[in-house]
């Protein structure tokens, strides 16, 4: 296997963003494999969901959201904690700002090194850096459901927690009208996962029937295309769990074998690559996605924090 740049340092061609109208007053836009954002209308204000890396990275699409509307901002809903995800938040000017309770727990924890680690790993998202204020914190949080009234007749949005995934903090959005699911990082249309600090087992089983219990038409993800359709959804959620439990099948037979880390990362890279190998971010996410299932095999249930030194030790373990 042949040295690679460092995760997506490499990565800075500018991407095409498309706007879509998923249906009346919802928007999704989507930018070939980089961070899905989307925004909710109600009838008097508008909710927005993720935030982008930085306040002129978010302030990009907020120009093209108004091309469509001109409401406030009421809420900012962050599915998680990742900075690519909340730094952005300023620009939004939003009354408040919604998260689970473990998001505002991984900020406090590791927001600082996280923020660190995602500049390094993809700098091409952090558009002018130097314009974030600082860490994104939550005004409201929850443990399991908050629903939003969206006025008139335009229902409610259902922000609800699904179990531990991506991060022990994932939420998604419903809005029951459309049947259209904002499932951020929870499932990947046509973009490979990242899942360096997740909770494999439980994403691949009981987290992801939650996510497909909502039978929707709709589904944005964290990246990739909008999957329209219930036989599209449902591929985005059944491709994503393959994924997982292809990592957990050949990374468990590695580990019960006494193998070690590279050996797990070699046969998981050998067994994902026919199908998923094209994928946008998948050589860049794959080592730390074995390091951290490694370390679930180990019984380390809670991730360790990520760095921007430990992941060059990672990356110079597994891909170099």
């Amino acid at each position: 296997m042949t040295k690679k740049a460092f995760a997506s340092s490499a990565d800075l061609d500018e991407k095409i963003e498309t706007l879509e109208i998923v249906a009346d007053g919802v928007y999704a836009l989507t930018a070939e494999g980089d961070p899905n954002i989307g925004a909710i209308e109600a009838e008097e204000f508008l909710i927005a969901f993720e935030a982008r890396a930085t306040p002129v990275a978010a302030r990009d699409w907020l120009k093209k959201l108004r091309e469509h509307t001109d409401k406030p901002i009421k809420y900012l809903v962050l599915s998680h904690y990742h900075a690519v995800r909340v730094l952005g938040a300023s620009a939004f000017e939003a009354e408040t700002i919604i998260a689970h309770d473990n998001t505002r727990k991984l900020i406090a924890e590791r927001g600082k090194e996280d923020w660190d680690s995602e500049y390094g790993r993809m700098p091409r998202l952090f558009r002018e850096p130097d314009s974030i204020p600082g860490l994104t914190w939550p005004d409201v949080t929850f443990n399991d459901s908050l629903t939003i009234p969206l006025g008139g007749k335009r229902g409610d949005l259902i922000l609800r927690y699904c179990g531990r995934g991506h991060t022990a903090g994932d939420i998604v959005a419903f809005v029951p009208k459309h049947k259209i699911l904002f499932a951020g990082d929870l499932v990947e249309a046509q973009a490979a996962l990242y899942t360096g600090d997740a909770f494999h087992m439980d994403w691949a089983a009981e987290t992801l029937n939650q996510v497909k219990a909502f039978k929707a038409e709709a589904l944005i993800g964290g990246r990739g295309a909008v999957a329209t359709g219930r036989a599209a959804v449902d591929a985005a959620i059944e491709q994503t769990r393959e994924f997982l439990l292809t990592m957990c099948e050949k990374t468990e037979a590695v580990h019960k074998a006494g193998g070690t880390l590279k050996e797990a990362f070699l046969a998981t890279h050998e067994a994902l690559a026919p199908k998923f190998g094209h994928w946008p971010i998948f050589e860049h996410c794959l080592p730390f996605n074995v390091q951290r299932l490694w370390d679930e095999y180990d019984g380390i249930d809670w991730p360790r924090i990520w760095t921007a030194e430990r992941d060059r030790e990672v990356w110079a373990q597994l891909q170099d």
